[in-house]
């Protein structure tokens, strides 16, 4: 079974507009998705912890997509 919070007439809306779109539209509809998501991890990664540097939180996103088993940095 499938979690969504989305009711099937939104999601056959959403299907029909996906549909419609070029692979070109699809694609930077993606891309687009990827940056907002990686917006708000480092967002959320900046309220944790405020006093990092840009080059900490960039850090941070890497070892969350790449190495999220690994403890955060204070805990090595």
């Amino acid at each position: 079974m499938t979690l969504t919070d989305t009711t099937p007439k939104a999601r056959a809306a959403q299907l029909k507009v996906h549909q419609a779109m070029s692979g070109e539209q699809r694609l930077l509809l993606a891309f687009e998705m990827s940056v907002f998501a990686r917006e708000l991890a480092a967002a959320h990664i900046r309220e944790q912890h405020p006093g990092w540097s840009e080059a900490e939180v960039s850090r941070g996103l890497i070892r969350i997509a790449f190495l999220p088993d690994l403890p955060p940095p204070p805990f090595r």
